[in-house]
């Protein structure tokens, strides 16, 4: 790999934009970059690496999250065998003499 000189354009994460972007190198510690400014919103920070900094977890939202999770109690789907298998003839015509019945009221 070619030595990084300062100006040389690299990629990195740019902590303004939030994405990987173009970046210059400004500064350089033993052959590396230590600063680089972002070629698109002109921002300068540490070279990251095109490493994402980790989300951020708010305390109190994982603590309620856990709560309801906790309080969730997950229900069995019913299986085609534990259904009553009845005959769709017979529902249709109780349906039907129910809707008269309904209707003669």
């Amino acid at each position: 790999m070619a030595e990084i000189r300062l100006g040389d354009v690299i990629d990195d994460f740019c902590v303004k934009c939030k994405r990987i972007m173009n970046h210059a190198v400004v500064s350089l510690m033993n052959g590396e970059p230590a600063k680089v400014r972002c070629r698109t919103c002109h921002n300068d920070h540490d070279y990251r690496h095109e490493q994402a900094p980790p989300p951020k977890v708010d305390p109190r939202k994982q603590a309620l999250f856990n709560e309801v999770l906790a309080k969730v109690t997950p229900t069995p789907a019913p299986t085609a065998a534990s259904a009553p298998a009845g005959d769709p003839q017979k529902d249709a015509k109780t349906k039907k003499t129910k809707t008269k019945a309904k209707g003669a009221k």
